[in-house]
């Protein structure tokens, strides 16, 4: 299966979690990385180019920090300008159906804070309930996201787990309801 990871940091070089998992992705030749913010700093998207990507990789996974509950502009520019009618939803549309897309993302709040009870109010897996219909729009299948919260607490150790597990998560990872 052919992976397609599109990250989406405005600022890469910053971050311990998005950069510790894509110097990860280095290590493996199974895994393409597109990198949004390196790719269009000028936030100009070649659309065509984008298509191409998902048109030539089964599994897409969606990588950012959580942005005030949302993903980082660019990724969701990018969701309008390359999930056009006519290439990924429409009658004549195929060319996102039966891929199967995922998010992983990584938050500065507790596991605890993203509960109903916590500061957040909300799961993760609520929170994410548009990239996940978008991914049923585009009649493709949604992946359970995998996730890392609390980054303000890194260690090596944790790094390097997380790192892996990620890796094990994108191989492996199944949908957990087949679309209709």
């Amino acid at each position: 299966m052919k992976t397609l990871v599109i990250v989406t940091h405005p600022n890469i070089e910053t971050s311990n979690w998005n950069k510790a998992w894509l110097e990860e992705f280095r290590k493996h030749n199974d895994i393409t990385v597109q990198e949004l913010y390196k790719t269009y700093p000028d936030e100009k998207i070649d659309v065509f180019k984008e298509q191409q990507l998902i048109e030539s990789h089964d599994r897409i996974i969606f990588q950012y920090p959580l942005y005030w509950y949302s993903t980082p502009p660019l990724l969701k520019k990018w969701f309008d300008e390359v999930l056009l009618y006519g290439w990924a939803y429409g009658p004549d549309a195929a060319n996102t159906k039966g891929k199967e897309i995922g998010v992983a993302i990584s938050t500065y709040g507790t596991e605890a804070s993203y509960q109903a009870s916590g500061s957040n109010r909300f799961t993760l897996q609520e929170i994410l309930r548009p990239v996940e219909a978008l991914v049923h729009f585009i009649h493709a299948t949604y992946l359970p996201h995998f996730s890392l919260n609390d980054a303000s607490n890194i260690t090596e150790e944790r790094l390097a787990k997380s790192s892996k597990d990620y890796i094990h998560h994108i191989r492996t990872v199944k949908p957990a309801v087949a679309h209709s």
